[in-house]
Parts: structure tokens; sequence; C-alpha cells
């Protein structure tokens, strides 16, 4: 009995793929964001929208003053254990001066740097993907995530960044996307909010002008 109901189903989803239904009201369906499109810089928009997700914003002329900065934060915090699994953003922070010796593993990082494939300026959103060597698990795993971006990456909306993504990627799509933004947070628990239950505790976005 239980064979019979699973070939009818299996038979009934390979006929609706045979043979699709068309959209009853294509025109509801909007082509157009809802959004309107900023009034002020993006690098503005961003700054204010991800700081105000207690996100820590840093703008930077070039790389040698990401470089400076970088290195005085790190100074500052006392961080022995950084994490970088990505090979360009290695090499652009070491041709711009940038020193020191990284850690393998991220459960036991200080922090952890990365890059970005875009940044939503409407929401202050961070995009990752599983196409860079950490886009799976930093925005999870190390208690402090430091993300190196640069304004050519930034976008407006989130459709912009998807769409940037098909563009770039093409047919070679990343198996996995994902938005961060701001600090981990819930306000589960007596709606009390609580920053850093299952992600990190700080987010720094560095943005170089380039």
């Amino acid at each position: 009995m239980a064979n019979t109901s699973r070939e009818n189903i299996l038979k009934k989803i390979k006929q609706a793929l045979a043979q699709p239904v068309p959209v009853p009201f294509p025109a509801s369906e909007g082509t157009q964001s809802v959004y309107q499109p900023s009034k002020q810089e993006l690098e503005i928009e961003f700054a204010e929208n991800f700081s105000k997700l207690q996100g820590r914003f840093s703008f930077c002329a070039n790389e040698q003053e990401l470089v400076s900065q970088l290195q005085t934060l790190i100074a500052q915090r006392k961080w022995t254990k950084i994490y970088n699994r990505e090979t360009e953003l290695k090499t652009k922070l070491s041709n711009a001066g940038f020193s020191t010796v990284y850690s393998d593993d991220v459960a036991v990082c200080d922090a952890a740097i990365t890059g970005c494939e875009s940044l939503i300026a409407r929401t202050g959103s961070m995009v990752m993907s599983s196409a860079q060597l950490s886009g799976r698990t930093i925005s999870v795993y190390a208690p402090v995530h430091i993300c190196i971006a640069y304004t050519k990456q930034l976008v407006y909306d989130i459709e912009d960044g998807l769409q940037q993504l098909r563009e770039g990627y093409g047919q070679q799509f990343p198996s996995m996307v994902t938005l961060a933004t701001g600090p981990s947070r819930t306000a589960d628990i007596e709606k009390t909010l609580v920053v850093g239950v299952h992600g990190p505790k700080e987010v720094f976005c560095f943005l170089v002008d380039n």
C-alpha cells in the first residue's frame, strides 16, 4: 500500500513537471523592487545600517591604511590566533605589509578574517558564499569576524547582490550563499537581547576605497 501511494505521488510530480501550470496572475509577481534607491552614497548607507546592528565599521583610503588599522586592532586586543583561509586575501594583505602567523583551527582562533561577495547597503549585510574557502564556517564559529571589503562590492539591495553573483559565477553558482548582518543575537529568552549566542560576538567591516 505504501509503495502504491509513493508511486502515485511520484507520477503526479512527473506530470506536473512535464505540463507546468501557468501563473494565474502574472502581473502580481512584479519585476521592480519595492524599495526606493538610496538618496545618499552607498558607503554611508551601509555604514549607518551596519552600525545600527552593532557592527563596527571602518573606512580605509587604501590597503596600507587597512593594514595599519588591522595591526592596531590586533595589538590592542592582544590576539595571537588569526584565522584566514582565503589565499587571494592573504596575498593582498601581505603585499600591503600585513604580517601575522595564521591559525589553522577556526574553533580556537581569537578572530577570523574574510573577504565577501558583496555588501548590501540597505540592510547593512555582508554576502558570503561557499566559493570563499571560509564561507561556510566564519559566520558561525569564529568569536570575532573581520570582513575586508572594497567599495566596488557595494550594492543597494539583496537582489543586486544576487545578480552580481549570477554574473560573476554563471553556471558555477556557489552551493551556499549567506548574509551576515552584524553579530549573532537573539531575544528568544524573556525578550532580552543576547549577543554572540550562535556566532560571532563582534563583527568588523573594513571598507577599502578602490
